[in-house]
């Protein structure tokens, strides 16, 4: 147990403000609820800046929810009539859905097997709630590509790609950050 958190007999209760924070040049989060805590899930706050895409990806065992607390995200949660590897913001379903401009108190849930991706098209930093299960893939995710950012000088892509895998993530189209793929940065 961390300062962070305050485990009472009922729960554990994560006080506004507090959490264990990772940050990188494209997303700041927050641990609030981890594997630690929890068998169900592990739960982040998630503070995307312009210019971020996180790329359409697929996972196989993980189910996510996102919850949209402030700002505006181009949001995809379904299966396209064809997978483009260039961008999913022109992605049509089978019965016609299309991406979606999410608001405040949108939600979003993502069964494992479902293509999905959020983007920040606007010039303000957007902030979700963020619940990934099982638990603790998206910790030690998180935690582990943290660490490959870090090390310093350009990303080491084959080391990226090989971290996703080990954590059941498929990427379908290039992850981007001011508008740019990863691997130009």
């Amino acid at each position: 147990m961390t300062s962070d958190h305050v485990r009472t007999a009922d729960g554990l209760l994560v006080p506004t403000g507090h959490g264990r924070t990772l940050r990188t040049p494209a997303q700041q989060v927050t641990f609030k609820v981890t594997g630690a805590h929890s068998q169900v899930a592990s739960s982040f706050e998630v503070v995307v800046p312009p210019g971020f895409d996180v790329g359409a990806h697929v996972h196989r065992r993980s189910e996510e929810l996102f919850y949209l607390l402030e700002g505006e995200l181009d949001v995809l949660a379904f299966e396209p009539k064809v997978r483009t590897p260039d961008g999913w913001q022109h992605w049509e379903s089978a019965s016609g859905r299309r991406s979606v401009r999410a608001t405040p108190g949108t939600v979003i849930v993502v069964p494992p097997g479902c293509p999905h991706a959020f983007a920040n098209r606007g010039d303000k930093p957007a902030k979700m709630f963020f619940q990934a299960s099982p638990p603790p893939d998206h910790e030690r995710y998180f935690e582990e590509l943290l660490a490959l950012l870090d090390s310093g000088g350009a990303p080491d892509h084959a080391a990226v790609a090989a971290l996703r895998a080990r954590y059941d993530i498929e990427q379908l189209t290039p992850l981007r950050h001011d508008g740019r793929p990863a691997a130009a940065r």
